[in-house]
């Protein structure tokens, strides 16, 4: 089911809502959390049902395992060590997420390189798999430090099913998560928080079906169809890649937290105006927060234990190898690991440049960064290796300059040997307005408040009343087809 559907947000959201708050009400806590967890379970079976036993399986595993380490010390009889039950839990879970995301890339590889012909399986990914493996991971770690006390698996299983996290994020920590829902203020309809989660919700609807979604028809063509791309083909390409995936996985992350606050419950912001960074260590700051926090905790602190000696150079290599998996963890391809590889290697260099107190002036750094982090999602974009060189050949130039034929009066571009043409953008399926609209939403997104700082302003008047009512009608409107969010491939 998506967020950006009209049952979700007519029928499901609402009968979810009223069904969990009449439960507290009538104090059924128990059954108000087993309605949110049946509710999340029929969100996740929506797409396809047949994957439902994989994340019931996945919960009992993972709260399995998760108990043994908690309650381990107490055990009388250890026939195994602690940490072999945790090196099995974290295996398992990491074997499961191969199975679906990586035998097949692991398969084309090895008939790449030996010239057999062994047959891919084209496995259908479950949705989520992803987020919730590494989620429950992150569960096992903890577990295995001492830093668990649940112990309910009511409440486990509704910390990783929760449906507004569930397909993409934000990542959660349990003990973040499950405290919220035994506050008593949290067990009443706050209409404050639905007022506000209300408006999120609809600021993150139009970031994916008015502006994500319209980039989407220009970058699919560059990236997919095209057989070539001239100079502004490509840049337009790109650019307009950078921005749907921008405008598309920070809306859902609005809608996500948006949703929570309807439920009185807090998760983590995923963004914070990353387009404004100047420098990719910035950018790692605001972008996908909860996944860099994840990176930090869980690859980065444990790889730079692993070395022994800690020193800068250490570090770095820390840092890389963490970037490195975590491009590898975000899809199954060499375009993937380039994308991590290239982010690993700009995060090295920006901390050299920080150690040896190096400055430039604001502009450029941002300039910089934007590019740096607009080339890299090139890769992180297209479907091979042989796609992303079609589009950085476009940006440098390689297959000509073709600009409208309306600047055909400015002689100098015509000796600079610039082509002239009514249908200059055909390329990317582009328009006139095409580079007009990627400018604005370029400029929006690094200058303007971004959701969660509008939202703090929003008072509950009129006037603020009436843009939300407009922004709500403008994106239900806009509710044509089925068009789903692009995290979910990951």
């Amino acid at each position: 089911m998506l967020f950006n559907s009209l049952v979700f947000i007519f029928a499901f959201l609402p009968l979810v809502l009223v069904g969990y708050f009449l439960l507290l009400h009538w104090r059924l806590t128990v059954a108000a959390r087993s309605w949110l967890l049946f509710a999340s379970l029929v969100f996740y079976s929506w797409w396809d049902v047949r994957y439902l036993p994989l994340i019931l399986g996945s919960i009992l595993f993972n709260y399995t395992i998760g108990g043994v380490l908690v309650e381990y010390d107490d055990l009388k009889r250890k026939l195994v060590s602690k940490k072999a039950i945790f090196v099995v839990g974290v295996t398992a879970n990491i074997l499961l997420l191969c199975w679906f995301k990586y035998l097949d890339f692991f398969i084309g590889n090895v008939n790449a390189l030996f010239g057999t012909g062994l047959p891919l399986l084209k496995i259908v990914l479950p949705l989520g798999i992803s987020f919730f493996t590494i989620t429950q991971i992150a569960f096992l770690v903890d577990a295995y430090e001492g830093l668990v006390e649940e112990r309910n698996l009511l409440n486990y299983a509704l910390f990783v099913t929760f449906f507004p996290h569930l397909l993409a994020g934000p990542i959660l920590h349990h003990k973040e998560m499950m405290p919220q829902f035994d506050h008593l203020r949290n067990k009443v309809i706050n209409w404050k928080n639905l007022y506000f989660g209300l408006a999120l919700f609809f600021i993150g609807l139009f970031k994916k079906v008015i502006i994500a979604d319209q980039f989407a028809a220009w970058a699919t063509p560059g990236f997919d169809t095209a057989p070539s791309l001239t100079f502004f083909e490509a840049w337009l390409a790109s650019l307009s890649y950078t921005l749907q995936l921008y405008f598309d996985f920070s809306g859902y992350s609005d809608m996500a937290v948006g949703i929570g606050w309807m439920f009185n419950i807090r998760l983590p912001i995923n963004f914070n105006s990353p387009y404004k960074a100047t420098g990719i260590i910035d950018f790692w700051k605001r972008w996908h927060m909860t996944l860099t926090e994840f990176v930090t905790t869980y690859l980065y602190a444990p790889i730079l234990r692993s070395f022994g000696r800690i020193t800068f150079g250490v570090s770095l290599a820390a840092i890389f190898l963490a970037m490195l998996i975590s491009g590898i963890w975000h899809g199954a391809g060499w375009t993937f690991i380039i994308w991590g590889g290239l982010h690993g290697a700009a995060l090295v260099i920006n901390h050299i440049w920080r150690k040896r107190k190096l400055s430039m002036p604001r502009f450029l750094a941002w300039l910089i960064t934007f590019n740096f982090v607009n080339a890299s999602f090139v890769f992180f974009r297209a479907k091979s290796l042989e796609g992303a060189m079609k589009v950085f050949a476009g940006m440098a130039g390689v297959n000509g300059v073709t600009m409208h034929r309306s600047l055909k009066k400015v002689h100098l571009l015509e000796r600079l040997g610039v082509n002239f043409s009514g249908s200059w953008l055909d390329g990317i399926n582009g328009n006139d307005r095409t580079y007009i609209y990627a400018l604005l939403a370029l400029v929006f997104a690094v200058t303007c408040r971004n959701s969660m700082q509008a939202v703090e302003g929003l008072k509950p008047d009129w006037k603020h009343f009436a843009v939300l009512v407009t922004i709500a009608f403008w994106g239900l409107l806009n509710i044509s087809q089925v068009s789903e969010f692009l995290y979910f491939q990951f």
